[in-house]
């Protein structure tokens, strides 16, 4: 889990500035695994300068902080 009202953003995973700033928060240690070992297919950007990797699909998640239910979380 997360604190929602430290997220500053919600992102893919897949542009080279998203991949730049996780390799450089792992170097610094601020990044959280949260995958489980699946694939990762949303970045969470923390207030904190954390990033968390997640599972769960990012429009998934940005519901989810908005406090709506959501079900589609692990979809392709």
């Amino acid at each position: 889990m997360v604190a929602a009202n430290r997220v500053i953003a919600v992102v893919s995973p897949d542009s080279s500035p998203v991949k730049r700033a996780v390799r450089e928060a792992e170097e610094k240690g601020l990044l959280v695994n949260a995958t489980f070992g699946r694939r990762t297919r949303a970045v969470i950007v923390m207030d904190s300068e954390h990033i968390v990797l997640s599972a769960i699909l990012p429009e998934t998640v940005s519901r989810r902080l908005e406090g709506e239910e959501a079900h589609d979380e692990y979809e392709a």
